[in-house]
């Protein structure tokens, strides 16, 4: 019998979503259905989580500005 799944529309960036397909690519846990280059639906249950890891990701990656030295 067939199982619905409540998901939500994600609308983002393509260096956005393929972070996202990057980490559920480890369980297959958040991503319902890919729809096309921007667009997403996601397990309503796992959003929060995705968006917690997606700041993590997100964190790791940007550049910290270099501190200089005041005299």
């Amino acid at each position: 019998m067939p199982k619905a799944v409540k998901g939500v529309l994600v609308e983002c960036d393509p260096s956005i979503k393929a972070i996202i397909l990057k980490i559920d690519a480890v369980h297959h846990d958040f991503i319902v259905e890919d729809l096309d280059d921007q667009t997403l639906v996601i397990k309503e249950s796992k959003l929060k989580e995705l968006k917690q890891r997606l700041d993590s990701e997100l964190a790791e990656t940007q550049q910290q500005p270099e501190e200089s030295e005041s005299e």
